[in-house]
């Protein structure tokens, strides 16, 4: 592998020039100070890099674990853990959706670096017809004269349809790009030709952070529909919006409208998500911060989680409202502009990850939002609720006690209401350094958790992701298929980098 020494310019961030110090170790190329003063999702800035020749895919490794039958008895009980990617080079990012009319139907995906067009750099994709034993492996088109740059989304509508999303980048102009989708008929076996899904509302802007929902609920008006929230950018990242397409007609034309106001720097808008209610309106949630924490970003200041909902399909939006405030991680390395998973170099984000029970059950139109808090010593994972549409919010409640970090929570909620919440938790190491995951459920409505559940066989060190510690992705995933919730998170068990592990637990 080439070492680098020197230092290397990486343009079209926030600041006119950002400087991308590299070095190595004995897990490969180490980013010091790539993200420090941009905005942008860390995946966009690791596709520029790998794509520019800055830095190089590190070693690849062999696929560990075989197949393995994702079923468990008597319940409750906690599922086997099974690699959904291939192995070899690095996988983040893992979002999990099941089919709501096949429940042994699962699509999950990651940042794959196995996928070799266009410098190794895209979305990959993985399907399972049999309940998440094996999985069918794929990697995301891009279009031509682009590349891809991970943020992978999946979903499934209720005609069978499975569609996956992600970021392509311009190669002549990579401060641009857009959202790309590409669907299947026969559960991933074979994918439809990329397509264009959300382009960027600036010009000669970004389309970053796609998130993919579908609407599944058979008596909703907007059945079938689907549905991307983006976060806006433009071309100097100094601009921010949340905006949300939508497709009436299964991805062959699209709409994108404004959530809110431009935000200008130092005000930042990013991670957003999406939850559609049985009656066919859409809810959006995103964070909100201003970048004058100490290291000049987010990292360490109050964030605003907000929200907004459109109940014409997507075409407008309520004006938005605070979910909750809460505290960002400080950037510790001065690499991460929302902050830096404490004892690391790896990159934070703080999704407010959105659910809706829509049960006939006592808690039914619930909405739950899934965050963390930086209490000055550990990050928490918290939940708030509102039971009026979101007009107002609960106080937050903490999820579990548990000492050590608990980051990238993400929630759903089942068809019979209950609230299932996983995250990445640090309390099995008194080092506070390698993580497994974990969940909890809630049936009272989200005013009280279970105790957490063991989900993850074996623990993950953050320095084994494949980057020398600088770059795990942004966010994990669970999705429920009747009473079982499966899981999905980066998992480097085999020491070598960071690979899509799904497990999960049956209620």
């Amino acid at each position: 592998m080439k070492i680098f020494s020197r230092t290397l310019v990486v343009s079209l961030f926030v600041a006119p020039i950002v400087y991308l110090g590299i070095s190595t170790n004995a897990q490969g190329p180490r980013l010091e100070s790539a993200l420090a003063r941009s905005p942008v999702s860390s995946g966009v800035h690791m596709a520029r890099a790998i794509r520019s020749g800055q830095v190089q895919l590190p070693g690849r490794s062999a696929s560990l674990f075989g197949p393995e039958s994702l079923t468990c008895s008597p319940a409750p009980c906690t599922l086997p853990n099974v690699q959904a990617s291939e192995g070899g080079a690095p996988v983040n990012e893992s979002p999990i959706a099941t089919n709501p009319t096949n429940m042994a139907q699962l699509l999950t995906g990651g940042f794959d670096f196995n996928c070799s067009a266009d410098g190794g750099i895209s979305a990959g994709f993985y399907a399972s017809s049999d309940g998440g034993s094996t999985w069918n492996k794929t990697c995301l088109g891009n279009l031509t004269g682009y590349f891809g740059a991970g943020d992978p989304g999946v979903g499934y509508n209720r005609n069978n349809v499975a569609f996956v999303s992600g970021i392509n980048l311009e190669a002549s102009n990579p401060s641009t790009g857009s959202i790309v989708f590409e669907k299947s008929t026969d559960n991933g076996a074979v994918w439809s030709a990329p397509q264009v899904a959300v382009k960027p509302v600036f010009a000669n802007g970004l389309a970053d952070q796609g998130w993919l929902q579908i609407d599944t609920n058979a008596s909703s008006p907007h059945v079938n529909s689907l549905y991307i929230s983006t976060t806006q950018f433009d071309s100097a990242a100094l601009n921010s919006r949340i905006a949300v397409s939508h497709s009436s007609d299964s991805g062959n034309t699209w709409t994108t409208s404004v959530v809110d106001p431009v935000q200008k720097y130092p005000a930042v808008d990013q991670w957003s998500d999406l939850a559609i209610g049985k009656d066919g309106t859409v809810y959006v949630t995103w964070q909100r911060c201003t970048a004058n924490g100490p290291a000049g970003d987010c990292g360490g200041t109050i964030a605003s989680m907000l929200f907004s909902k459109s109940t014409n399909g997507g075409n407008t939006w309520s004006a938005p409202v605070v979910m909750a405030t809460t505290r960002l991680v400080p950037d510790g390395c001065q690499c991460a502009f929302y902050g830096s998973l404490p004892n690391t170099a790896e990159p934070v984000s703080n999704i407010p990850a959105i659910g809706i029970d829509n049960s006939t059950g006592p808690h039914g139109r619930n909405l739950y939002a899934a965050m963390y808090n930086w209490t000055g010593t550990q990050m928490k994972v918290q939940v708030v609720t509102s039971a009026n549409g979101g007009t107002k919010w609960s106080k937050p409640v903490v999820v579990s006690a548990a000492v050590h970090d608990q980051f990238f929570p993400w929630l759903s909620v089942s068809s019979t209401g209950t609230v299932g919440v996983s995250w990445l938790d640090r309390r099995n190491d008194s080092a506070n350094i390698s993580y497994q995951a974990f969940g909890a459920f809630s049936l009272t409505g989200g005013t009280t958790f279970t105790s957490s559940q063991l989900i993850s066989t074996a623990q993950s060190n953050p320095a084994n992701d494949g980057f020398g510690g600088t770059f795990m992705g942004s966010y994990t995933g669970n999705a429920w298929a009747g009473n079982t919730l499966f899981v999905s998170w980066m998992d480097s068990r085999s020491g070598m980098n960071m690979q899509n592990e799904v497990g999960g637990f049956v209620q």
